[in-house]
């Protein structure tokens, strides 16, 4: 069962901003990234909101905007222009809500869909979708029909590709792998309760006899201090 990241838990008091804002972009990057191979050209690190959506390596354009009359000189910037929008995967068999530029977007329609556009293999393709399409593009791969599509051109190409039986069988090969593995951390996690509770135990016992000490000592120099007096 995947863990909640910090930021979608986290609260502050007295204080109106959603709590997914209230940590950095990095961590949150970083905690979405946790199952997925690296993507080979890293985050963007100047305009970071383009790493959670398709923006086609687009980012903020600065400029002059100059009068016709005086010519005088006003700096301004140009923003991509991004929207909010569903597309269809058919592999995946729903609807995806993302954040896409409009030229990517004319891509998509160009390329037949966002399954084409995601699994376009051109390095160029690979680093316009960003770190949000590399995640986009791992999660369309795990799918049954993209699976069978890539087993279908290894076998027109003429490689050796194993049969559904041979699948099934290293299916639950790694099942079991994990299960085995499940089973191993579970054995050391009660290994580690156990031992905590052992080593409480032990430290109230030690703290036990110390006090034991103390008082004794308390008690025999009462008694000197009453023989002296005496």
């Amino acid at each position: 069962m995947p863990t909640a990241h910090p930021s979608l838990t986290f609260a502050r008091s007295f204080s109106n901003t959603l709590s997914r804002l209230s940590r950095p972009s990095d961590s949150l990057l970083k905690h979405r990234h946790r199952e997925i191979p690296k993507y080979p050209y890293g985050p963007a690190t100047t305009y970071k909101q383009s790493n959670f959506g398709l923006y086609g390596n687009s980012s903020i354009q600065f400029g002059n905007k100059v009068s016709e009359r005086n010519e005088i000189k006003s700096r301004r910037r140009w923003k991509p222009n991004i929207h909010s929008k569903r597309l269809w995967s058919e592999a995946m068999e729903k609807f995806v809500r993302v954040k896409v530029q409009a030229r990517v977007l004319r891509t998509i329609d160009k390329v037949g869909g966002l399954d084409e556009y995601l699994l376009g293999d051109k390095a160029a393709r690979i680093k316009e979708m960003g770190m949000k399409g590399w995640a986009m593009r791992w999660k369309l791969v795990q799918t049954k029909s993209v699976q069978e599509r890539f087993r279908q051109q290894k076998m027109a190409m003429g490689f050796e590709v194993p049969t559904e039986e041979e699948l099934k069988a290293d299916e639950e090969a790694k099942a079991a792998k994990k299960a085995e593995r499940r089973k191993l951390l579970d054995e050391e996690r009660a290994r580690r309760v156990k031992q905590s509770k052992k080593d409480k135990l032990r430290a109230k016992e030690t703290e036990g006899s110390e006090k034991e000490v103390i008082i004794e000592s308390a008690e025999q120099e009462q008694e000197q201090k009453v023989l002296s007096g005496s």
